[in-house]
């Protein structure tokens, strides 16, 4: 049972909206509904507070969920706090009744989900235009704290609103990783931030679909460079602008297996190299039919309104990891240390990563640090972290099979006491690389049932890999 909604924006310079009203006494966004009455009006502020200032359990961010102390008719409560982040936006969940927090942080994640199908667009400019839409949409989602559906499709019947398109030209550019494909073809993502319920200038509806295979990685490095563990968490999206509601078949691997079979999780031997790709679990959209699935690998489904995941996979098939790491700290004299850090690509080079970022606790003594990049190098910063004592390297792109290397000269304020490797790291890294997955899944073709003979909508097909936890040990 939820006693509070809210959204807030996490920059500090916007406008509040508080039951349809403006007010500027705060200085970011905010929606609030589902108002219970058992919790304190001021909760909003409390949150943003408490999230921006978060200082507890060393830790720079706040967790997930949390219990935050509020005034309540002058008893002091504990109130659970849950939020998401979705494009710089904060999705808040308030209780003080005992529930799983699974199953609220899912709940959020869909509310975001739901509001971008109507929307088109989630950000601060698209909800100060819609805030009248997303009330009504909320309204129906949460009725007095209770859950009631989250179906873009069922909520069709209930929204009368229609939104106000925020205009592309106001938003952010993409970069790479917002490319969608057909053959040879290449389109923007800002193709897909259209409305599942407004049409285009004109009356008129572009009949097309999209496709996203994101895939997760998380893989851990010895400091000898041994992949110690591997793991692949992938989902398959779609978002559909098909009128009608046709049926569309999609096809995957020939070759693609569905369990181990009681192999061992580390046993790669049967897997790796053999080409076959190896799914250890996976589970399918209610929409979806798997009638041929066992013997062409081919999904049935009619997709219903917004953007849904088809298939959630899970996969431990070792794969060449996309980048390898390489750490040397060793001492350079009296209260001075040197940190060598190299990154190697190792994906093609037609292939290009973007927002790469390396991240290297240092020593708690250390109180300054020199960098050297390569000599001609451009779009790379660095930063030492003086408050969490963390070197921090920036990349805007990393080419495929190309390397490079960081020099950091770090200076200490006494003696440590104990060796200087056990003091630092690990090296944590995080990057999206767009057109490129490891695991080898692919989507063969995607067939659309067709109306008519002339009827031939576009097909756009994009693939993502990121870093979910990506550590190499020193």
């Amino acid at each position: 049972m939820i006693s509070q909604f809210f959204v807030l924006s996490q920059r500090g310079d916007n406008i509040v909206f508080r039951d349809y009203l403006y007010k500027a006494r705060l200085k970011r966004l905010v929606i609030v509904t589902t108002d219970r009455g058992e919790v304190a009006k001021g909760s909003a502020e409390i949150f943003f507070r408490k999230v921006k200032f978060w200082k507890e359990d060393d830790q720079e961010e706040a967790p997930p969920v949390f219990v935050g102390i509020t005034l309540l008719k002058n008893n002091v409560d504990g109130v659970n706090y849950f939020h998401v982040k979705v494009v710089g936006l904060l999705f808040v969940a308030t209780t003080r009744v005992n529930v799983s927090p699974s199953l609220v942080l899912e709940l959020l994640q869909r509310i975001a989900r739901v509001i971008k199908d109507y929307l088109g667009v989630l950000s601060e400019d698209s909800l100060r235009k819609n805030f009248v839409l997303v009330y009504e949409l909320l309204d129906e989602v949460i009725d007095f704290g209770y859950m009631q559906t989250t179906s873009t499709e069922v909520l069709k019947s209930y929204i009368f609103n229609e939104p106000i398109v925020v205009d592309a030209a106001r938003l952010q550019p993409l970069g790479p990783a917002a490319i969608f494909m057909q053959g040879t073809k290449r389109m923007p993502g800002t193709a897909i931030t259209k409305s599942v319920v407004a049409n285009e200038p004109g009356g008129r509806k572009r009949e097309e679909i999209f496709v996203d295979i994101i895939e997760k990685i998380s893989v851990t490095f010895s400091s000898s460079g041994y992949i110690l563990t591997s793991e692949i968490d992938g989902t398959i999206q779609m978002k559909s602008y098909l009128t009608g509601n046709p049926e569309i078949r999609l096809a995957l691997n020939e070759d693609l297996s569905i369990g181990r079979g009681g192999e061992s999780a580390n046993d790669y031997r049967s897997s790796y190299g053999s080409g076959a790709v190896i799914v250890d679990d996976c589970n399918f959209h209610e929409s979806v039919r798997l009638d041929s699935f066992d013997m062409d690998r081919t999904l049935a489904l009619v997709p219903p309104d917004g953007e849904f995941p088809v298939m959630n996979y899970r996969m431990t098939q070792e794969f060449k990891p996309p980048f390898h790491i390489n750490c040397l700290i060793e001492e350079a004299g009296h209260l001075k240390a040197e940190v060598i850090l190299k990154v190697r690509a190792e994906f093609p080079s037609n292939i290009t990563a973007n927002t790469v970022v390396l991240e290297m606790p240092l020593p708690k003594y250390t109180t300054r640090a020199s960098f050297e990049l390569e000599p001609g190098v451009t779009g790379q910063r660095t930063d030492f972290k003086g408050a969490n004592k963390k070197l921090e390297w920036d990349l805007e792109k990393f080419v495929g099979g190309v390397e490079h290397t960081l020099r950091a000269k770090l200076t200490f304020s006494q003696e440590l006491h104990a060796n200087i490797i056990k003091e630092a790291g690990p090296v944590s890294m995080t990057f999206t690389i767009p057109m490129y997955n490891v695991s080898r899944l692919q989507v063969k073709y995607l067939q659309i049932a067709k109306k008519s003979s002339s009827y031939n909508p576009y097909r756009w097909v994009r693939y993502v890999t990121q870093a979910n936890s990506y550590v190499a040990r020193i």
